[in-house]
């Protein structure tokens, strides 16, 4: 037996309890974990909560993200004792994922441990913060320089945000950080923000071309707030796109495209194949300072992940919320 969060749907309603599952429940996979660590993401938020159709079969494991130990496996990649992590492939929408004591998964969806951290380290960075580096990897792979400005990150005070801070401040750009939590300000100037905006000032519609103020921007909420942002890019610049906290729309014109040369690039975290993955968390290793995931991440027990999911929804919760699936 172990413990999961499960997700079941009845005729009226979705439902996420708490419970114990028979080994015999897991699902078919050539690599078995003993799931140390996994993550609350928006997503995971989402599934939980029955907010949006993320979960796409029932019953379902939520938990996009995990961290452990190979158990068993048939892979040609793995052998028992082997630490490893999961982010993405469908895990926690289509397949049972990490928010339980044990997964059964595809081994090719995993990557080994990064010595540098330990699995409670890598959970604080989750998908969220593994994003993150894909997206400063796609600026940095764009040509965008700190020589050339100050850079942008939206939805500064989550996960995607405060780590994209740590790795942008690290590879010495200058930083504004755009939130709407004026409250946060001291501690996204520990993460390495030069300036923090007053996210208010992205978030309703403005003109196609504005003032050129960033040189690249990472952005995690879509909607106006990526609209504004890339017509306040400068010419030449860089967007990133890598969330939809806003919204999925995209109200804008082709203006900065064609006026200023700006560039739009999208970040899928999900499929990345593994060279992209696997750059991704070299980055974090070398990059990332593991006392900033102090700062980032606060612990909670797997009985707690149903209202802190409600907590996520709410938009009340900083940074990351790592959850250790044993206590």
């Amino acid at each position: 037996m172990f413990s999961a969060l499960l997700i079941e749907k009845g005729e009226a309603a979705q439902t996420t309890t708490l419970t114990k599952l028979e080994e015999s429940r897991l699902p078919v996979g050539n690599v078995r974990v003993d799931v140390e660590y996994s993550t609350l993401n928006y997503k995971d938020a989402l599934a939980v909560t029955g907010t949006s159709p993320v979960a796409r079969t029932f019953p379902l494991v939520p938990g996009i993200d995990l961290a452990g130990v190979v158990t068993d496996s048939t892979h040609a990649h793995w052998r028992r004792g082997d630490r490893v992590i999961l982010n993405g492939w469908g895990v926690g929408e289509s397949h049972w994922g990490g928010l339980a004591q044990a997964a059964r998964l595809d081994g090719d969806w995993l990557v080994p441990l990064p010595a540098a951290f330990t699995s409670r380290q890598a959970m604080a960075i989750g998908t969220a913060g593994y994003t993150a580096a894909l997206g400063v990897d796609a600026l940095l792979a764009a040509g965008v320089r700190p020589d050339q400005g100050p850079v942008l990150v939206t939805g500064a005070t989550g996960g995607v945000g405060g780590v994209a801070i740590a790795l942008l401040a690290k590879a010495g750009f200058e930083v504004t950080a755009a939130t709407g939590k004026a409250a946060e300000a001291e501690y996204l100037h520990r993460l390495g923000a030069a300036e923090v905006l007053d996210r208010a000032e992205l978030a309703e519609a403005g003109r196609p071309l504005q003032r050129e103020r960033w040189a690249g921007v990472l952005d995690s909420a879509g909607s106006h707030t990526l609209a504004n942002a890339c017509a306040r890019t400068r010419y030449g610049g860089t967007v990133v796109a890598c969330g939809l906290a806003q919204g999925m729309d995209f109200p804008a014109s082709v203006a900065p495209f064609i006026l200023r040369g700006v560039s739009l690039l999208g970040i899928d975290s999900v499929r990345a194949p593994t060279g992209p993955r696997g750059a991704a968390w070299n980055r974090l290793s070398r990059d990332l300072d593991p006392a900033v995931l102090d700062t980032i991440a606060q612990e909670i027990r797997l009985g707690d992940a149903i209202g802190a999911a409600k907590r996520l929804m709410a938009g009340t919760v900083r940074g990351r919320i790592v959850v250790d699936v044993n206590r």
